[in-house]
């Protein structure tokens, strides 16, 4: 008994599961990038409007001191709670620099929140973040204590960048928790209804290969713990696939033991019935009537024997039959199968329309064989007539043989093709015609009934397209 050989695991690093785990992460992580720009850009906007707030506060207390002054003590602290380099106030019909530590409000860049869209936010955002030196930035907002009201604040760019940097992080780490706990539930949902199913049926198919007839078939119900979703029906199919090829691998066994007696038993049987057949000879030459038909037909009865024994050896030789391939021009092809009848066989008028000029490659004794066998069964099945035809397309070659038959039976058109089933007269084989085909199939070929009835039985022959043969080698 062959060892049976378990299929090799990919690497960890090459295995589908892995794979479906970074393509998960990699994908959840996209996502959150495309995420993350117009989440920066709102965070910016969010925190320069926080600071618009706490700006506007600073500056209503300076407005509610005394005379609206305070000390330059006060001026720096309130500065720093509200996280500003300057702010200034513009009311409506007058502007009040509430505070500054120097006249004038000096900036490098200008911000202005009313009008900004996200992606200039996001745009800004991002220079921000990546500026490779500090600047100050000069925000324009609308107040949103006092209608009608605008700020104006300076802040510092590093201050921004800090935050949104911490930002940044905080959602790259959530962002790849995320992505981490999709991919695991994703990898192992897909494990179980998709990469073992496909794991148990690689090793079944590999496990089958190796010993067909001694392997145990799989069991559907062990691929996937689902019924009907694709890996279950795949399951199923294999399993019957498994049975049904068991029980050809058997039959084949048999057969081929059976052929290899068969094909000893009539190498012995040829030789006994080679004698019977002289004794019948003499039979026929003796002067008694009786013995005379009775030794006609002792011959005729040997040479179905014969003929059994012959069609017998053909079909139980291994492999298709080795060919001669020539290019022939097919109407005198067709006018020796027609007189080879005629001169041996049951009366039978054979039609050729085939045109002159019409070439085949075919090996020229096996083609023959096909031919003769064809119009025999026509003959013996009653037919009186045969006509012959051929049309020649770019690719191949069809022939069609047509006859004045009874037409066939049922039983005889379901096994037609079928060694030993295909019969359709009593004491026939039905070899001829499974012989035939595979003749015509080692041509690269097929034969094919087209129809049968009262009217007839036509079938036709298809042969590969062959380009006209060389004048030397017409001859037929």
């Amino acid at each position: 008994m062959a060892r049976v050989r378990k299929p090799s695991s990919p690497a960890a690093a090459r295995s589908l599961s892995f794979r479906v785990l970074v393509v998960t992460v990699a994908v959840v992580l996209l996502t959150e990038v495309l995420v993350l720009l117009p989440s920066l850009g709102r965070e910016r906007q969010t925190w320069l409007r926080e600071h618009v707030v706490q700006a506007e506060i600073a500056a209503l207390a300076v407005a509610a001191a005394p005379h609206g002054m305070v000390d330059m003590r006060t001026r720096d602290e309130l500065l720093r709670l509200s996280g500003t380099e300057a702010i200034r106030l513009d009311e409506p019909g007058r502007s009040v620099l509430a505070l500054a530590p120097h006249p004038g409000l000096m900036a490098d860049r200008h911000a202005n929140l009313n009008r900004e869209d996200m992606l200039v936010g996001i745009e800004r955002a991002l220079a921000t973040l990546f500026a490779t030196r500090p600047h100050q930035i000069l925000v324009t907002s609308a107040s949103t204590l006092r209608p009608g009201t605008r700020v104006e604040l300076v802040v510092r760019s590093t201050a921004l960048a800090h935050h949104l940097a911490a930002y940044a992080r905080h959602i790259a780490w959530l962002s790849l928790l995320i992505a981490t706990v999709t991919g695991a539930l994703v990898y192992l949902t897909l494990h179980l209804v998709l990469v073992r199913p496909m794991r148990r049926l690689t090793r079944a198919i590999a496990e089958f290969r190796t010993d067909p007839e001694a392997s145990v078939p799989l069991d559907p119900g062990t691929v996937t713990w689902l019924t009907d979703d694709e890996m279950a029906v795949a399951g199923r199919e294999l399993a019957a696939m498994q049975r049904e090829l068991r029980a050809a691998l058997w039959r084949n066994a048999r057969l081929a033991a059976l052929g290899t007696a068969v094909a000893k038993l009539s190498h012995d049987l040829r030789g006994i019935l080679a004698s019977a057949l002289m004794v019948a000879d003499r039979l026929q030459g003796s002067a008694d009537p009786p013995v005379q038909r009775a030794g006609v037909l002792l011959v005729q009865a040997v040479e179905r024997a014969v003929e059994l024994v012959a069609h017998t050896l053909d079909f139980a030789r291994e492999g298709r039959p080795a060919l001669s391939l020539r290019s022939l021009p097919l109407a005198p092809l067709l006018a020796e199968a027609g007189e080879a009848l005629r001169a041996g066989g049951p009366p039978l008028t054979v039609v050729n329309e085939v045109a002159p000029g019409l070439v085949v490659a075919v090996d020229r004794g096996q083609f023959s064989r096909v031919l003769a066998n064809l119009l025999r069964n026509a003959a013996e099945a009653g037919a009186r007539r045969v006509t012959m035809t051929a049309a020649a397309e770019p690719e191949r070659v069809r022939i069609t043989l047509a006859d004045d038959g009874p037409g066939m039976a049922e039983a005889a058109q379901a096994n037609l093709f079928r060694p030993f089933a295909g019969s359709g007269r009593a004491g026939g084989t039905g070899l001829g015609l499974a012989i035939a085909r595979d003749l015509m199939r080692a041509h690269g070929g097929d034969i094919a009934l087209l129809e049968t009835g009262p009217a007839g039985t036509v079938f036709q022959l298809t042969l590969p397209a062959a380009p006209p043969p060389a004048p030397a080698a017409l001859g037929v």
